[in-house]
């Protein structure tokens, strides 16, 4: 009972997986570290323990490759360190300092480590990592018509991106960004929020959307994010105080911070989902064309 207690416990905290981290407001002058805040480092250890020991477990069954293909461990495997490295690594502890860091910090959480976790779909090996009886809970509680009907409705492409797009711009009201560099309790349900919402976006994209579909979600995220970060790169005033209070630590004006921060979300960011959207047109012309050939094959 205790290890059936303990699993279930490291499977939600593994499901939400490394959601949170600490509010900034550390001394400007300590040096550059590691963080180590048990609100990430647990649930990263977990999740990882737990793909790890699923991964396993379902290969020693059923084959190497089978079930969770190789491909998509390795995709889990580049989003977990894209998202250690972004929550753990001395760009954490730069970002509690610049904004333009922090900026970054946020990017690689939502463009970069959620869509290479999305793409892995980790919770079956996390299930598989679970004692039969538990796992047989969770599945039939999947299964169950009121989950299924809401995780449908949620995982509705239009819906996922409105929910995405909403958390990036409440969360950029300067007053709001600006108290979650003193409030812990802020700064961990911005992240959480941030990534949350960036995991359905990607989810809902790649499983549930056509190419064409998905490339116009992702253009639209790519102007409305665009938008956001030209008007923080070209506001005339520092309208982040309390962000960028401590802009002077790598020789920059709170002014100059700001800039900085807003052209790696206009630009860098836009990128990224740009660089998707011609995948999923590259997939979309691909899926055409075998279209075509099958109709010729059979007229």
């Amino acid at each position: 009972m205790r290890r059936q207690s303990l699993a279930t416990l490291a499977t939600v905290l593994a499901i939400g997986a490394p959601v949170a981290a600490a509010a900034h407001g550390g001394p400007v002058d300590a040096p550059p570290s590691w963080t180590f805040d048990p609100f990430v480092v647990v649930p990263l250890l977990l999740s990882g323990a737990l793909y790890l020991l699923g991964t396993t477990v379902l290969w020693s069954r059923a084959g190497v490759g089978r079930g969770i293909r190789p491909w998509q461990v390795l995709s889990y495997s580049a989003g977990f360190l894209a998202l250690a490295a972004a929550l753990t690594s001395p760009l954490h502890w730069l970002g509690e300092r610049l904004f333009t860091a922090h900026m970054i910090e946020h990017e690689i959480v939502m463009a970069v480590a959620a869509p290479l976790l999305a793409l892995a779909r980790p919770v079956g090996a996390f299930l598989w990592a679970l004692p039969p009886r538990i796992r047989r809970g969770l599945g039939a509680l999947g299964r169950a018509t009121p989950v299924r009907k809401l995780w449908a409705s949620l995982s509705r492409p239009a819906v996922a991106t409105i929910m995405h797009g909403a958390a990036i711009w409440i969360w950029h009201i300067p007053v709001l960004f600006d108290a979650t560099v003193v409030d812990v309790t802020l700064h961990r349900l911005q992240h959480a929020s941030f990534l949350a919402t960036a995991l359905l976006f990607w989810w809902a994209l790649i499983r549930r959307s056509d190419p064409g579909a998905a490339c116009g979600h992702l253009f639209v995220t790519m102007i409305h994010t665009g938008v956001l970060g030209a008007l923080i790169a070209l506001a005339p005033r520092v309208v982040y105080a309390g962000q960028t209070a401590g802009a002077a630590i790598c020789g920059l004006t709170p002014l100059e911070d700001q800039q900085l921060a807003g052209l790696v979300m206009w630009v860098p960011a836009g990128t990224v989902y740009a660089g998707a959207a011609i995948t999923f047109i590259g997939l979309w012309i691909r899926g055409s064309g075998q279209a075509r050939l099958k109709r010729h094959a059979f007229s």
